[in-house]
């Protein structure tokens, strides 16, 4: 009797590298807007969205975040009187957009936009 046993040839691995290098790249622009009043950050993402959706660029979010909340207990009187006191709080609300794939005519169209002073904008290429 022969025994005939067949050599199967070796899968080969593939490195992560070589994996991720097949793949499309994928960029994102992650625009994070913060403000002390709500409703003007609100009106600024929006225009931001708008300005987005104009150059049908595809948009996640917004995304609201922790509202950053500082205090400050201040004595009323500048000697006596410990137990008068004053509370003060800044509230700095913030929101996160993220960008998939954006064409330079959405980066220019982003960077030309005139928004409300009091609202700070930091953007990222991820």
């Amino acid at each position: 009797m022969e025994s005939t046993t067949e050599v199967k040839p070796k899968a080969k691995r593939v490195s992560k590298k070589a994996a991720s290098s097949a793949a499309p790249v994928e960029h994102k622009l992650r625009i994070r807007v913060c403000a002390y009043e709500h409703k003007i950050l609100d009106l600024s993402v929006k225009q931001i969205m708008d300005t987005a959706a104009r150059f049908d660029a595809v948009v996640v979010g917004p995304v609201p975040l922790p509202t950053e909340i500082k205090r400050w207990t201040v004595n009323r009187s500048t000697f006596v009187h410990k137990d008068a006191r004053e509370q003060f709080e800044m509230r700095i609300h913030k929101r996160l957009i993220d960008i998939q794939n954006p064409s330079p005519k959405v980066i220019e169209a982003l960077t030309n936009l005139n928004l409300p002073s009091g609202v700070t904008i930091d953007v990222k290429m991820v």
